[in-house]
């Protein structure tokens, strides 16, 4: 009888073991677990091969609609015949940061030329308008936004 028990309670230990690594795989890690960043095709890699610096002048200012402020920022610029979509941070880490562009700043940015899909992108780790210099990306190119945020 002794065995009997023991036996159920292993059954009872594997159906609860099975059910958490289930659990675990259908919802996924915990928040906490989770890069920043999000993945897939919406969300380009920083390459530090083709990390380089560009001087432009901005064309258009590329803000998401009210309500999706956490949503990308971006900033058409003008480098000489050029025109360069340029991959900022959410609107809310510049409106935290004080960041603000216009059509015709003079800026200057570092950050990696990537492609995504058909669209060629920079994203953006510094970027300098006269005097301020605003840091969107560690020397990695990993975004220094909280996500959450």
């Amino acid at each position: 009888m002794r065995d009997g028990i023991e036996f159920g309670r292993s059954s009872r230990s594997c159906q609860i073991v099975f059910l958490m690594v289930f659990v675990a795989v259908v919802i996924g890690p915990p928040a906490g677990a989770q890069k920043k960043q999000p993945s897939g095709p919406s969300a380009p890699k920083y390459d530090l091969q083709t990390e380089t610096k560009i001087k432009g002048t901005v064309d258009e200012v590329k803000l998401p609609p009210k309500g999706s402020e956490k949503e990308i920022a971006h900033l058409q610029v003008k480098d000489g015949a050029n025109s360069i979509d340029a991959y900022l941070c959410p609107k809310t880490f510049l409106d935290d940061m004080d960041m603000r562009f216009s059509k015709g700043d003079d800026i200057t940015m570092t950050g990696s030329k990537v492609k995504q899909g058909d669209v060629d992108l920079f994203l953006v780790r510094e970027i300098v308008k006269g005097n301020d210099s605003f840091v969107l990306r560690d020397a990695k190119g990993e975004p220094v936004w909280d996500w959450r945020h």
